[in-house]
Formats: C-alpha cells, structure tokens, sequence
C-alpha cells in the first residue's frame, strides 16, 4: 500500500495556493496548453472571448465561469421577504436558520454567520469560509485568520472583539473552490443585513471576489486596493486577501498601507510599524 499521502496533501495544497495566487491576481482560471489540434476547433464562443478581454490570459480558457455580482442589491431582498425588518445581528441569524437557499448547504458543517461588535465602526469581509472556519462555525480563525487578527490587534492597536469579521458567502464552496454567482446572489442579502444593521464607518474588503461582490464590479483587486469607493453608503477599502499574504510576504507592505488610510478615517493614531 502507497504511504505517500502527506506527499500528496503537500502537492495538493501548493496547486491550490497557486490558483488561489492568480485568482487574487484577477485570473479567472489555469492556462491551458494550445493542443496541436486546436487549430481545427471553430472559434471561440462570445463569452469566452469576452473573458479574454476581462483578465484572462489571450489564449486560455477558464476553468470556471467568471463572477459577475448581481445587478441590484436591493433587488435582491424581495427573494427573503422579512429580511428587510430583521432588527438585529441575532434576529438575521434566526432568520438564516438551516439555511438551503443554495447547493452549499450539502457540504457544510456550520454556517458561518459573522462575530464581533454589533456597533462596530469597522466591518472586515471576506471571500467564503475555509475548512478551519467550516469546522468551528468562525471566520478567520485558520492560519489566515491569524495573520488578521495580527493585523487588526499588533497593527492597528485594536482589539479582535472590537471590530467584525464576516464574509460573503457563509457557507464553504467544496475544496475552497471560488463562489459561484448564484451562492453570491443567495448570501449576499444577508451580508447587506449585516451591514445595514451594523453601520460601520468603514468596510475592508478582502480579497477579489468579496470586493467585486461589495462593489459590484469586476475588476481584479491589484487595480482597486490601495483607493476608497463607496459601498451602501459606507466608505470602502479594498485589499489583499490574508490567504494571498501567506504565499506573498512581500505585499504585506502594500496593505499596511491600506489599512493605515482605514486607521486615518477612522481617527486613530498610526503606530511607527505595522504587524510582522
């Protein structure tokens, strides 16, 4: 019998770092090498030639379809009539229940909801929960969440509990895959609840697909980070992914950066060096 399993896991979570790496980057999926063949396949349907021109390497195909937020978020609330009356963080939650609005539902252990302060003036989002968050019903408790709690407590001299931390989508795709649109669509009104109720004076969105999914956009987050925008009325800072700064150690100075014009809206004094 084979005992190369930890060799396997190791090449697996290095190919998985290494999606992970181009989609933070604005790829939708792997390149895929032009066969000898391919010179006798018709050409390109319109939607995958769009995806091309959308930061798609010229020449590849994605493997998935490429995230599109939906058009209105208001719009969006007539699917979960009462969501809208909901009068706080714990009625949502209730509201939410065993939740099988989407095809997530069948993978999961525990809906990832959101913790921290109610009246926070600072809301981090994120992209989906991982199987450390899965597990315990968190998000941001793996080692990426880690490196957020350092960012937040050693960086910014605030407490964790003071600030909150949700994501997107809060159940998790299979194997980290990225979300679909239609998991977007089905979480999203919650995650606007979440917001409404809350009123932070600024959000941080981390990653690509949390902050095309906040600003309905999609752009790549290396082009947006580092600028404000505006989501629901509440100012906005895009940036990297703690995932993303795991495997790039380097860009930790770019959202130090970041976070140091969040810490300047919010009022508070900048310390002479940032986390790590």
């Amino acid at each position: 019998m084979s005992t190369d399993y930890p060799d396997r896991r190791r090449l697996l979570d290095s190919i998985r770092d290494y999606v992970e790496q181009l989609r933070e980057e604005g790829l939708d999926g792997l390149p895929v090498a032009k066969s000898a063949s391919a010179a006798s396949l018709p050409p390109q349907p319109a939607r995958v030639a769009a995806a091309a021109g959308n930061g798609t390497a010229q020449g590849s195909v994605p493997t998935v379809a490429p995230f599109q937020a939906p058009a209105s978020a208001d719009s969006l609330f007539a699917r979960y009539p009462g969501l809208e009356q909901t009068s706080d963080l714990e009625a949502v939650r209730v509201f939410i229940g065993d939740c099988r609005r989407c095809k997530l539902h069948s993978g999961r252990t525990h809906i990832v909801f959101g913790v921290g302060n109610p009246n926070a003036e600072l809301i981090f989002v994120g992209e989906a929960p991982g199987a450390d968050e899965d597990e315990r019903g968190e998000p941001f408790v793996g080692r990426a969440g880690q490196l957020l709690t350092d960012i937040i407590e050693r960086g910014m001299r605030m407490r964790r509990a003071d600030v909150y931390i949700c994501n997107v989508i809060k159940c998790r795709p299979p194997g980290n895959r990225n979300p679909e649109a239609d998991e977007v669509a089905a979480c999203e009104p919650f995650l606007n609840r979440q917001i409404a109720l809350i009123q932070p004076k600024v959000i941080v969105g981390l990653g690509t697909f949390a902050v095309q999914a906040l600003l309905q956009v999609k752009t790549p987050i290396s082009k947006l980070r580092g600028k404000w925008h505006e989501t629901r009325g509440i100012r906005m800072m895009p940036t990297f992914h703690p995932a993303y700064l795991l495997r790039n150690p380097g860009d930790k100075r770019l959202v130090w950066a970041d976070i140091q014009e969040v810490m300047k809206a919010l009022g508070k004094e900048i310390p002479g060096r940032g986390p790590g």
